[in-house]
């Protein structure tokens, strides 16, 4: 429960001067008292507001005082202005302050626990645990026989609550045993004999679910008068069988698939699950036939080395996350083929170790060809892997190939992190073990199509082809993520570091010299060692046009931009497209000016990689909020009508640990207040940098400002970085919008992420709306901003300047 006290606020007027009125509002946002001087302030008279939910007097949901930057800004001891809709219908402005902050659960009462009389349940509390928990009760009448149900019963079956039926047609709804549900009531009312059956049923909506029905005999005076019981959704039970046993055939189907050996175990060493290969093989070498269920060390009784061999390699298992092993297959004397074991631990949704899973695969093949003399020509000796020739050779030959296909590829550059260090630990002959069992298990990891290499020392390459960019991150995060885990163990030290690397996008115009290519996703990687380090940076490959000339004239008219604080500022309304909200809402949209009068300024998807790769980036973003924020306070007139301002940020900025300092320093001196200022950060970064994206909206967030995640949509990881992330805004992709109007699964996606946004009390923006058919659907859809060309273009920063009034005081705008 939280008061508030309300307050008409004018910019030319003291805000302790002036009537006020106080609210007491629960949790979930309804009024619970309201003063006497609650209609000189509000409209409403305190009986009229109380039991009703605050949003109805507010013009909007950034107005809710529950907002995450408005409850951290009164929470400090700061007032928030927000926009009050009259009871009149005009919207003015007020000052909200905090005056107590209680939950409702730590309120003091006295009271005792008593059982409660079935006579005095409240209805709405039958309703609330009948919705809760999935049920709905009956009741028949013997002599009468007449059927009652509870409201839950018909939103079991998905009818509207009092739908007139008779018994026989509410049998309808079972797909089979209709029969046995009659004698089950018969033997019911005959011998008072209780009953339990499970139920497929299909709803009135043609919704499968599986459901419980219990009845038993209600008797008065000894004699059976009455039937009753309850009818138990249970699909929840139903679809997690159904998706244990989908899971169980696709486990079966893919050991069945995979040539290699695969077996699991519990951490007792019971086996939890193995293919044929690996069966074949232990009967052959250890005599016995494994089953599901029998213990390694009891197999193994009669072979102690292998016994004790195999429970430390399992042990190992348990404690470590992965490791990769290479070895003969038996200990035993003779030829025995060498595998390459790869163990990873199991475990529960706790992180609690359940035990271990081992993929091995015959690699002898590969053992003989290191002295075959074409193999060590395009191979690295120390690894396997292929060297820096034969790696600029593929690249080379897919970027020819490129030309022919539309497919898109992306090379991936990875330097481990102080490598170095090593040497020092262990020595030479480690680190190049560390490197081998290294590269091993980026091998095993690594898609079938794509080309892992080492380029030298403690540099490797990653090829990926086919591979859509979104993708091609996911795998980069991956190898990052292998990496970051792999534990090796060396005469009791543990070598264990982490990489930093430069994904390169290489598009439909990439250039197809490979050296070039490398050059580029080196200075990426040696960006993110920079920046800190256990970190990838993204970038797309410079376009042939964009040459080393033309890239120095852009960074040129960048820095030209910077130095003279001449950038070009535009501004793109979103417009209320689900209910109407005061005020302006708008995102800011830069420029670079051109070298000449006549010389047309740059555009982002030109100056933008330039200045990404020239570390140009950051000083971009801070000149862009410096110049709005500068060009807002010579028109403080907006300061009442700007509600929101959104600026975009670049990784360089997400990544800056000092940026939310920055920003608090220049609102310091502003006259706007911080929670009209929004920062986009793009949902790449934020699957990329979920940790580091966290930390930055809880600073902006203490300081009062919101953090809007943009292009969500683009990627599956959209869905829970929607409902987890602490931002306050959705921003649709412009690829679930571009479609949206004629392509049905375009809209489901999109309608998803605006469930979770109203599920986790988040707004929802549209962009890229260009034509009447998305507007119509965002508007079905009841998201609450879109942002396009059919809405508003961009438009000069100073149109958005208050038109002129004359006043007998004076003018005023303009």
């Amino acid at each position: 429960m939280k008061e508030f006290v309300i307050q008409r606020y004018r910019a030319d007027a003291p805000t302790d001067n002036g009537r006020q009125t106080l609210l007491r509002i629960d949790d979930e946002g309804k009024v619970l008292f309201a003063d006497s001087n609650a209609e000189a302030i509000l409209g409403y008279d305190a009986s009229e507001l109380e039991g009703i939910m605050v949003h109805r007097v507010l013009a909007s949901r950034e107005d809710d005082p529950f907002a995450p930057v408005n409850r951290h800004r009164m929470e400090s001891g700061q007032n928030v202005l927000v926009t009050f809709r009259h009871k009149e219908g005009f919207f003015y402005t007020a000052s909200l302050s905090l005056r107590i902050s209680m939950r409702d659960s730590d309120e003091a009462a006295s009271a005792r626990i008593t059982q409660q009389e079935n006579s005095a349940i409240d209805p709405r509390l039958l309703r609330c645990a009948e919705s809760a928990a999935g049920f709905g009760i009956w009741e028949l009448d013997i002599a009468s026989n007449q059927i009652t149900w509870t409201e839950g019963l018909y939103q079991l079956l998905e009818l509207r609550p009092g739908t007139d039926m008779t018994p026989e047609q509410a049998l309808f709804y079972c797909q089979s045993g209709q029969g046995r549900i009659r004698a089950l009531f018969r033997r019911c009312a005959h011998t008072g004999a209780p009953f339990t059956i499970e139920l497929n049923l299909v709803t009135a909506q043609q919704q499968t679910i599986r459901a419980t029905l219990n009845g038993r005999a209600l008797k008065t005076d000894g004699r059976v008068c009455k039937l009753g019981g309850t009818l138990v959704n249970r699909t929840g039970e139903m679809q997690r069988d159904q998706a244990r046993t989908g899971a169980e055939k696709i486990l079966s189907a893919t050991t069945a698939a995979c040539p290699g050996l695969i077996a699991a175990v519990d951490t007792n060493l019971n086996l939890l699950h193995f293919n044929a290969p690996y069966a074949r093989l232990f009967a052959g070498i250890f005599g016995p036939t494994p089953r599901v269920g029998d213990n390694l060390s009891q197999l193994l009784e009669k072979y102690p080395n292998e016994r004790h061999l195999a429970e430390q390699l399992w042990r190992r298992a348990f404690e470590q996350d992965s490791f990769v092993v290479d070895m003969p297959i038996t200990q035993q004397s003779g030829e025995w083929p060498v595998y390459e074991f790869h163990y990873q631990r199991l475990t529960d949704s706790k992180s609690e170790t359940t035990g271990a899973v081992v993929v091995a695969s015959d690699i002898s093949n590969r053992a003989n060809n290191i002295s075959d003399s074409e193999y060590r020509y395009r191979h690295d000796r120390g690894t396997g892997l292929t060297n820096r020739r034969e790696f600029t050779a593929r690249l080379h030959r897919s970027m020819k190939e490129k030309d022919e296909t539309a497919t898109d590829s992306s090379l991936l550059y990875l330097n481990l992190d102080a490598f170095g260090h090593f040497n020092a630990i262990a020595g030479n002959g480690a680190c190049d073990r560390y490197l081998r069992e290294l590269a091993s298990s980026l091998d095993i990891r690594s898609r079938p199509q794509d080309t892992i290499s080492r380029l030298s020392g403690d540099t490797f390459a990653l090829l990926i082809e086919g591979c859509t960019e979104p993708e091609a991150r996911k795998l980069a995060e991956d190898a990052l993520n292998l990496i970051r885990s792999f534990v090796f163990e060396w005469h009791g030290h543990q070598l264990q570091t982490t990489a930093s690397g430069g994904l390169l996008v290489m598009g439909k115009d990439t250039p197809a010299d490979p050296e070039q290519l490398l050059s580029q996703a080196a200075d990426l990687c040696h960006q993110a060692k920079t920046s800190g380090r256990n970190r990838i940076h993204t970038a797309h490959a410079s376009r042939p046009k964009t040459d080393d000339s033309t890239s120095n004239e852009y960074v040129d008219q960048i820095r030209k931009a910077l130095d003279q604080q001449s950038l070009i500022l535009e501004f793109q309304t979103l417009k209320p497209v689900a209910s109407v909200t005061w005020g302006d809402h708008i995102e800011i949209l830069s420029r670079i000016p051109g070298n000449g009068n006549h010389e047309e300024c740059l555009q982002p998807d030109q100056f933008l990689p330039v200045a990404e790769r020239f570390n140009l980036a950051k000083r971009l973003d801070r000149q862009v909020i410096l110049q709005t924020l500068t060009w807002l306070d010579d028109h403080q007139l907006l300061e009442a009508r700007l509600k929101y301002c959104g600026f975009n940020l670049s990784l360089a900025s997400v990544l800056d640990d000092t940026f939310a300092d920055f920003m608090e320093s220049v609102l310091r001196v502003s006259n706007y207040p911080a929670e009209c200022f929004c920062f986009e950060i793009r949902e790449a970064h934020a699957t990329q940098y979920p940790d580091e994206v966290t930390v930055l909206c809880d600073a902006l967030h203490r300081i009062g400002c919101r953090v809007a995640l943009d292009g969500a949509g683009a990627s599956v990881e959209s869905y829970n970085l929607a409902a987890k992330l602490p931002v306050d805004i959705i921003k649709l992709d412009r690829s679930l919008m571009l479609r949206l109007g004629d392509d049905p699964v375009q809209q489901i996606m999109a309608e998803a992420l605006h469930r979770i946004a109203l599920d986790s009390g988040k707004i929802t923006v549209a962009t890229f709306i260009e034509n009447s058919d998305i507007l119509k659907k965002v508007r079905t859809l009841g998201i609450h901003f879109g942002q396009g060309l059919r809405l508003s273009p961009p438009k000069p920063l100073a149109e958005l300047t208050p038109v002129a009034v004359d006043l007998s005081t004076g003018r005023i705008g303009g």
